[in-house]
């Protein structure tokens, strides 16, 4: 290249700079009102992650980058093949267990049946001996007056001992029953624990299966594709990142003076560069309680001065519904906040935005 031809280009370029600059001159404010301050910085929005909660394989990936999707939307699928599997043993539990709870049930009842049957067997034992005590009273009697011998008086005896021996096998019976509904009770309530337990299982693998599907938390719009079908990520690994256009604002410094008196809701103006003919409203949510860059050592007034602060101009919801094919994030521009409210806007901070 000769150093004719250099010498051109670099008046054409010097030419472009001096243009640029005389347009941005052109169209800033021009001279504040001194209840106004002004600080450069760049649209921010809540950006989400869409990402796994365990390890898997993606399937299918329905969103691309700059779509628009609303909360609940479905965005991805992973693969839930292990887990369908899972689900289906652990609902074959659950039934395993309710027939379990069914027959404990149907056993209880057995063993009450045999308990009443053993009582009516203790009656039956006591009635009996209560014939054979009277029985052998009687027979003593009558074996002091000669009328009968002695003999009969003894196996009357020996009969009140075996009803005796009969009443307390019929008891023992009754107290078997009654244990073994006790114990068929247990099996009751074991049952029923079985059966929380297993229904517990398929309402955490449901959930798993259902955190297989990747949805949209909020409404906003898909800003990356991180990964792509048949990918297989470890848990937390990003699948997609998205914008929440419900909460988009500017964040940008101002000194200390100027930051002291900034209250949150104070009104902002945001100028962006793309667009430098609109006016954006905005209001102050957040202040910084600490400077963002400070020397390590502040010893003069001067030097307190040059502390900065963060300040947060957040643009309102409504607004940005009935913008959202134009909010993007990322852009320069500047924010004018009014720090006296008795101060009015000028002419160049009015309010314009797209029609």
């Amino acid at each position: 290249m000769s150093a004719q031809t250099k010498s051109i280009l670099t008046w054409i370029l010097a030419g472009a700079v001096f243009a640029a600059a005389a347009v941005w001159w052109s169209l800033r404010p021009n001279g504040l009102p001194a209840g106004i301050v002004s600080g450069n910085g760049r649209i921010e929005a809540t950006e989400i992650d869409i990402a796994t909660k365990t390890s898997g394989r993606v399937i299918e990936i329905l969103a691309h980058e700059g779509d628009f999707v609303k909360a609940g939307d479905l965005l991805a699928r992973m693969d839930s093949e292990v887990l369908l599997a899972q689900k289906a043993e652990a609902e074959a539990q659950v039934r395993q267990a309710e027939n379990a709870y069914l027959t404990a049930k149907s056993i209880v009842v057995q063993r009450e049946s045999e308990r009443l049957a053993a009582q009516a067997v203790v009656a039956q034992r006591q009635a009996e001996l209560d014939v054979a005590r009277k029985r052998l009273k009687r027979s003593q009697r009558l074996v002091g007056e000669g009328a009968i011998p002695q003999q009969e008086v003894d196996d009357n005896r020996a009969r009140v001992l075996g009803a005796e021996a009969a009443v307390r096998a019929a008891e023992a019976q009754v107290a078997a029953a009654r244990a073994g509904i006790e114990a068929s009770k247990s099996q009751v309530v074991e049952s029923q624990s079985l059966i929380e337990a297993a229904k517990a299982t398929v309402a955490r693998l449901k959930a798993d299966i259902d955190d297989r599907a990747l949805k949209a938390p909020r409404d906003g719009r898909v800003q990356y594709r991180v990964a792509e079908p048949g990918e297989v990520l470890d848990a937390g690994g990003r699948v997609l990142n998205m914008v929440d256009l419900s909460d988009v604002y500017m964040t940008f410094f101002l000194p200390t003076e100027a930051a002291g008196n900034v209250a949150l809701g104070s009104e902002i103006r945001l100028v962006f560069d793309a667009a430098p003919n609109l006016v954006v409203p905005a209001k102050a949510s957040f202040v910084a309680s600490v400077a963002q860059f400070t020397p390590k050592t502040v010893e003069t007034e001067s030097e307190r001065l040059k502390l900065m602060f963060r300040v947060r101009a957040r643009i309102a919801p409504e607004l940005l519904k009935q913008h959202l094919e134009q909010v993007k994030t990322g852009l320069p521009g500047m924010a004018y906040v009014k720090i006296d409210p008795a101060v009015e806007w000028p002419a160049e901070l009015a309010i314009k935005l797209i029609k």
